[in-house]
Order: structure tokens, then sequence, then C-alpha cells
């Protein structure tokens, strides 16, 4: 696996990263909801009937479950840092420009550790902002993935939940951008390219993903490259 080690720029992340902005939103609605829940249940078990007993377990129940979401996600997705740290560096690039933002096309292999073949597959990723990046149709933006299985369904070959998160997001240094697109091939960005026609085809795929066929990645991306965890 290709790791890319940086120093993160925590202040910036957290002002640019949409990843942990999409993490506060969703920890924001979940207070919210416990709160609603919460004063539903309450108001069900003043009542004081055999049947609001029932209603308000219900809901105080959804509350607490609200909760739970709300003190789970950040330590399931952990630091900005650890994230990057633990993501593989791929290759990503604009294959749209959209008028609040861009829309990304990025090559993940999608392959757990310990498989030998690789699973490559085309994401796409929405965003509104890449610091360090021309926001035009072709513009290489070096990135690294996030995978995650659903919930505690931790079987099958390849990872569940796939996204790229750009560097951009953790440092505004363009020399570490510059290194950063240096260290993924040639070969990469010419396979990118040569599919960025397909963002549509991709946002349209079962789970938003299009696998590659094998026969068409470069050389240095067929052999197992893959290091045990």
């Amino acid at each position: 696996m290709r790791r890319f080690e940086f120093p993160v720029d925590v202040a910036h992340a957290k002002s640019v990263n949409e990843t942990f902005t999409e993490l506060r939103r969703l920890r924001a609605s979940a207070a919210l909801t416990a709160v609603i829940l919460t004063a539903l249940g309450l108001w069900f078990v003043w009542i004081g009937t055999a049947w609001s007993y029932i209603l308000g377990a219900v809901f105080l129940i959804g509350a607490a479950t609200s909760l739970w979401v709300m003190l789970w996600a950040p330590r399931k997705m952990g630091s900005i840092e650890s994230q990057y740290a633990a993501g593989e560096l791929v290759p990503a690039m604009v294959a749209e420009t959209l008028p609040g933002g861009a829309l990304l096309l990025a090559l993940i292999d999608i392959g757990k550790p310990g498989v030998d073949e690789p699973y490559y597959v085309l994401i796409t990723r929405s965003v509104r902002a890449l610091p360090g990046h021309a926001m035009e149709r072709g513009a290489q933006v070096p990135a690294v993935s996030v995978l995650a299985d659903r919930g505690r369904n931790k079987g099958g070959r390849t990872w569940q939940l796939v996204s790229a998160m750009p560097i951009a997001w953790g440092t505004p240094d363009p020399t570490v951008l510059a290194r950063a697109t240096d260290e993924i091939t040639e070969g990469e960005w010419a396979l990118l390219h040569a599919n960025i026609g397909l963002s549509e085809k991709v946002r349209k795929a079962k789970n938003q993903q299009l696998l590659i066929d094998p026969a068409d990645l470069p050389d240095d991306l067929r052999r197992p490259t893959r290091e045990p965890e």
C-alpha cells in the first residue's frame, strides 16, 4: 500500500476538509433528533396511559440511538491526521465543473488487505473547494482513499464504502501537493484521464463504483503491490 506522509495542517483541514464538515453536520443532526425524540418521549410518558407509555419508550429509545450515533461517529472516523495516515495515495481528477464546485473522478483499489489481486474502481466525489488546484476539467488532484464497511459487516474481499479525500484538504503547502502528484505514476494519471468521460456512468453505477477491467490497467497496477497490514 502506497502511503503518503506529510504534516497535516489541522487548522486548515478543519476549515476546508469536507469529510469532517459532513461529520459535524451528522453530529448536529443526531443531536437535534435526540432532543426532539426525548421531548416527545417524555410528553407521552407524562400522559400516563398504557399506550402512551409504549410510545414514550419507543421515542426515548430512538433518542438514545441518536445520541449513540453522535458519540460514535467521530470515534469511528478518527482524527484528521489518522485519516490521512491510514489512506492510500490515489489519483483523482476534476471530471466536471459544477456551479458550486467540481466533480472528482478517482481511481482506487478497493481490495482488502490479504487479497492478492487488485480491484481498481472509478468513483466520483462532489467537492466545493480544492485549495491549490485549478477547478477545471482534467486538473490532477492527489488524494487518499477512505475505505470502510457498512456497520459490522466485515466480510467480503472488497471494501463497501469508498471515497477520496484530497491532500489539498490537509495542507495548503504547494510543495506537498506537487510531491504527492509526482508520486502517482504517469500510467495512473493517463488511465484516469482516458476515463474522464465516464463520470456520469460512475454516478449511476451500483454503489457509485465502476470496476476497471484488469486488462486495461497499467503494468505497475496489475502486479500485487499491497504490503501486509
